[in-house]
């Protein structure tokens, strides 16, 4: 951000492109080795001499690349130049939800959307293509010809003979498919809260170099499992070999707990107990502490003071097996016996066992990492939940993902009533959605979405995309929860439960963008150009969407409050984002009369932001005497 100062007189101008990514971890480095920036600029040497022991100055050491993968970082770091505009006619409720869907590029999207939700996103559920060969797969804005690949991944020489049969089976799919994926996650990790968490769906194809682009950006450390999810009720009989089953999910925290105790880090939830579970406690001798369960009293950890003989209430002496001994000792065994913890059998003649009270176990049970069909439904389930809901959706996803997932996975991953955000930026056809609208329903949560979608085409003609697919499924799923609910009593769900959705389109900016003129440019075009950014607003723009574009640079989420401001002569809005208690005043007409904005009463702390045109020299500088002043 610039600005231009006289005296004390400071007036800033609006970014046109998202922040830099690098910028945030280049603060960072700065704030804790200040002496290593030198005009700016890094010293590497004196960095290196700073972290002293902890360079690595071996040339050969342990790291994971791929041919692009340089190319794929630098896309990761240049700004987006595009904006996201909305879509009232196609959101559901647009005043009151706070879930969003989101057309687009999800990589344009994610660099739009880094400072407004940096640190905010609590999970991240995401499915993408498994470049299995029939997938299809985003091409950013690089994409290395086949030749130079070959040259560069030591497939060819320099005399372009090839030097392995089958090239393109050595690396360059999992190169361009590395090259895709590495950014997303990268940003994705940004968009986290500190005890936030991403689950990634993969199959056998791409799961060893996803762990190890997760490690890399995420940390080996906050590896937290490798989730086995049986998608397949019955083996397929033309396989030619083994039938695939399964898929993994890659689970990593934004910061795993040290220890099992460590307050901080992703705190996972435990699944909720089932009917069936449940039914295992009862009360034979109608225990007034309620249902119990008995467990075992003798353990192999063999202690000979823990060896005793146990009198039954029917008089029969009982030893632990042979090598056991008794799980407590003599004295505590007669506490437990005093407190009818003990259980004898019906007629008192038994193996002691110790008694397990309902109320006492922890209210839930700590997932395994391997996740049944019969839990959490198979590819085919998904199947026939999406063709339940849209009969005329003839597409067939290749991998689809069933609700009862993923909401296993909010169910571990979110607590419902903390309103955390949840994201897919590989929506599909909002299968995580669905959990989320379907789960809170559910337990009476207040979890909202950002989903996004590229508007990937179809062969469908009443949805020619994806992404309207998308739309259509959140319809037909807010529809059929509004009819639930009004089959339901009052009292039994949530009143303020968010049933709809604010749709936003990745688009061109509002902004006009310099464009760079050749070496022979002559003086009269180069003027042209000059006076176009006299107002750098495009002609057309709706203010609707220059509100949002400045509000997206200005780090505001997408769940804006637009006031319009009365009792001024003027088009004046005022701006809020609610949740994290800031605002800021715009107005957007070409020529602003001084007196009519001092009617706003702003003070210092006041953000006032307006077109560049909009005052002259002298209302700008009064202006910026009395708030912050930003001009476009």
């Amino acid at each position: 951000m610039v600005g231009a100062h006289v005296d004390n007189i400071k007036v800033e101008k609006i970014n046109v492109s998202s922040n830099k990514i690098d910028c945030e971890k280049i603060r960072a480095l700065k704030s804790i080795f200040p002496e290593v920036f030198s005009e700016g600029k890094i010293d590497f040497e004196k960095l290196k001499t700073m972290l002293g022991e902890f360079v690595n100055s071996n040339r050969e050491r342990y790291y994971f690349t791929w041919a692009g993968k340089n190319e794929s970082t630098s896309l990761m770091q240049t700004p987006s130049i595009n904006t996201l505009k909305v879509c009232e006619s196609e959101s559901v409720d647009f005043n009151k939800t706070n879930n969003i869907f989101i057309e687009g590029d999800n990589l344009e999207v994610l660099k739009l959307l880094y400072k407004s939700y940096f640190g905010m996103v609590k999970v991240i559920y995401i499915d993408p293509p498994y470049n299995t060969g029939s997938d299809f797969i985003y091409e950013d804005n690089y994409k290395d010809p086949l030749g130079s690949y070959l040259v560069y991944t030591g497939q060819k020489d320099s005399m372009g003979n090839a030097l392995t049969s089958k090239p393109e089976k050595n690396g360059r799919y999992h190169s361009s498919w590395l090259s895709m994926m590495y950014p997303r996650l990268f940003l994705a990790r940004q968009l986290l809260t500190e005890d936030g968490v991403i689950f990634v769906s993969i199959d056998d194809h791409e799961v060893h170099n996803l762990r190890m682009i997760m490690n890399e950006i995420y940390g080996e450390e906050n590896f937290i499992a490798s989730i086995v999810w049986q998608k397949k009720a019955s083996p397929q009989n033309d396989a030619t070999y083994l039938s695939d089953t399964h898929d993994y999910i890659l689970v990593y925290a934004r910061k795993a707990k040290e220890t099992k105790n460590d307050p901080n880090g992703w705190d996972m939830q435990l699944l909720p107990r089932t009917a069936k579970q449940d039914a295992l406690y009862k009360n034979p001798d109608n225990d007034p502490r309620g249902d119990w369960a008995s467990g075992g009293l003798d353990v192999k950890t063999y202690s000979e003071s823990y060896d005793y003989p146990i009198t039954t209430p029917s008089g029969r002496i009982v030893y632990p097996p042979k090598g056991y001994c008794w799980r407590v000792s003599k004295e505590r065994f007669q506490e437990l016996v005093a407190d009818n913890r003990i259980w004898f059998g019906e007629k008192g003649d038994n193996v002691p066992r110790i008694k397990r009270f309902l109320s006492e176990v922890r209210q839930g049970i700590v997932p395994t990492t391997w996740w049944r069909r019969d839990d959490c439904g198979d590819n085919q389930e998904a199947k026939q939940e999406l063709k339940s809901l849209m009969p005329d959706v003839d597409i067939i996803f290749d991998t689809p993902k069933p609700v009862r997932l993923i909401k296993r996975i909010l169910e571990i991953a979110t607590v419902k009533d903390e309103n955390n955000l949840v994201m897919d930026f590989f929506a599909g056809s909002c299968t995580t959605a669905h959990a989320v609208l379907e789960l809170n329903q559910n337990d009476g949560g207040n979890r909202r979405f950002i989903m996004v979608q590229l508007p990937e085409p179809t062969n469908n003609n009443k949805f020619p995309t994806i992404s309207e697919i998308s739309k259509e499924r959140l319809m037909c799923v807010i529809k059929k929860l509004n009819e639930s609910d009004a089959q339901t009593s009052l009292e039994s769900f949530n009143k303020n439960e968010d049933r709809g959705f604010k749709v936003f389109k990745l688009s061109k900016s509002n902004f006009r963008q310099w464009q760079p003129l050749s070496n022979d440019v002559n003086a009269e075009k180069y003027i042209k150009q000059m006076e176009l950014f006299n107002d750098p607003i495009i002609d057309g723009s709706r203010n609707e969407d220059v509100i949002y574009e400045v509000a997206l640079k200005e780090g505001y989420d997408l769940n804006l409050k637009i006031e319009k401001i009365t009792g001024v002569n003027a088009l004046v809005w005022k701006v809020k984002d609610v949740e994290k208690n800031q605002y800021f005043y715009i107005c957007l007409e070409e020529n602003i009369d001084f007196n009519i904005i001092k009617l706003l009463n702003l003070e210092a702390n006041d953000l006032f932001i307006c077109r560049s045109i909009a005052l002259n020299d002298t209302a700008s500088a009064n202006l910026a005497l009395q708030c912050r002043l930003k001009l476009i």
